[in-house]
């Protein structure tokens, strides 16, 4: 049974500046603590990332994943192509601009663990997610906006 998280929150950034974060994957552990590494492994024609390797931990789940991306001008999505610790995994950014300097995010996820866990982990680890995509996608979007 596959696990929703949602959230949407509000960065200080252009759009095109928080879409560059998102498609800078090998910089994805800077700024997600749920992430341990992460580098691309092909990239589509026009050089957004295709696929990817992460190494993930969080709620005591340690995990490396091949992820499958595909881009649109406001859209980042990812899909579970291998992994250790789960058999689905469906991930979306979607960006809208409220101003110039101002980009609206929602980040959708849905996963599915080959392992049970207790509800209360699996709420942690959904409330970790969205709050890591809140809390980092912001202060590095902010910073490289600043900069």
């Amino acid at each position: 049974m596959a696990v929703e998280v949602s959230t949407e929150f509000d960065i200080n950034a252009p759009l095109s500046v928080v879409m560059d974060v998102l498609k800078d994957i090998d910089a994805l552990p800077d700024w997600s603590s749920a992430h341990k590494s992460a580098k691309v492994l092909s990239t589509h024609e026009d050089g957004t990332p295709d696929h990817a390797e992460v190494s993930v931990g969080l709620a005591g789940i340690n995990d490396t994943q091949e992820l499958a991306y595909t881009w649109t001008d406001t859209t980042c999505t990812w899909d579970l192509v291998s992994s250790g610790q789960l058999s689905s995994q469906h991930g979306q950014y979607t960006l809208a601009a409220v101003s110039d300097d101002k980009t609206h995010v929602r980040m959708d996820l849905a996963i599915d663990l080959k392992i049970k866990l207790p509800g209360l982990i699996v709420k942690r680890g959904q409330k970790a997610a969205a709050e890591t995509a809140k809390k980092g996608l912001t202060a590095e979007a902010e910073r490289r906006a600043k900069a």
